[in-house]
């Protein structure tokens, strides 16, 4: 039979694509808080014998990791053979050191509480900086999907001219990727981060791309200053509107408000569920659950 697909965060756009491009049934669980704010957790659907999928993003984790560690253990108390994950966006994953003394190491010890409960673990595009091998944290079999072949095949037909950003360094392994892909010349600028809202952006000599449409690529859209600071560049030395184009769009505080109020146009694929949604990525996902699913 085929496995049992479980959506925990609400993206039934790419619940419906996971399921068909992966062949996997809808199964139903029920989830609600109690008064308290306490997680209640029901199984509505026979699970006996089956593998299991939870789809469920991991923004906002403080929040959904009990229900998602309550429902995985649910599945397996009642029969169930396999539990995997599909965690498009994968939390926790930039605090991968010490920094200041007495830190927690968040990456580490997020991985080390989520790990024991499944059995393969699927995300796109983790933060890997200093860990370059997710293994490392999450020992289970596990694919990491790149959403780089879906991005480029969107921008071909919807912007004339464009000219790939990448607003950091650590940006330069994702926009170098979609850039090839999409047979479209790309930059990569410095940034100084001055805080946590503060950042410094350095622009290059731009003076041959002013006919070009700057797009912005990243991999996470949180609180938006990256963007922001960005754009203000590069309007400043005279180019166009820039257009955003990010994996997954997160939104922290006021993101979105501060980024229309500039005039980005912002496109991200469904890894978080999001009106700004555009980049479907169930074909990608569905190639690895096949991969790892039982």
């Amino acid at each position: 039979m085929n496995p049992l697909l479980f959506c925990l965060d609400g993206n039934l756009a790419l619940q419906t694509g996971l399921a068909a491009a992966a062949r996997l049934q809808p199964a139903v669980c029920q989830l609600r808080q109690f008064p308290d704010e306490e997680s209640y957790v029901r199984v509505l659907s026979d699970v006996q014998g089956r593998d299991a999928v939870i789809l469920c993003s991991l923004h906002g984790p403080d929040k959904r990791f009990i229900p998602l560690c309550f429902l995985m253990e649910t599945l397996r108390e009642m029969g169930t053979r396999s539990v995997g994950l599909v965690a498009p966006y994968l939390a926790y994953m930039r605090q991968d050191q010490r920094f200041h003394p007495g830190e927690a190491v968040s990456a580490r010890l997020f991985a080390a509480l989520l790990a024991p409960h499944i059995d393969w673990l699927v995300t796109v595009d983790p933060h890997l900086h200093r860990i370059h091998d997710l293994g490392t944290l999450y020992p289970v079999p596990h694919r990491v999907v790149h959403a780089a072949p879906a991005l480029a095949a969107w921008i071909p037909g919807k912007i004339a001219r464009p000219l790939l950003i990448g607003p950091d360094s650590e940006s330069e392994q994702w926009v170098s990727e979609v850039a090839r892909l999409a047979k479209a010349p790309f930059i990569v600028l410095q940034k100084m981060r001055l805080g946590d809202r503060e950042v410094a952006v350095s622009v290059p000599d731009i003076q041959r791309w002013r006919e070009h449409t700057p797009v912005l690529i990243d991999d996470i859209i949180s609180t938006g200053h990256t963007l922001l600071e960005t754009a203000g560049h590069l309007q400043r030395a005279g180019m166009r509107p820039p257009v955003a184009l990010a994996v997954h769009g997160v939104y922290a505080e006021h993101a979105q408000r501060d980024l229309q109020a500039a005039g980005i146009q912002v496109f991200t694929s469904n890894s978080i569920r999001h009106a700004s949604n555009a980049i479907d990525l169930s074909t990608l996902l569905a190639q690895a659950i096949k991969e790892l699913a039982p």
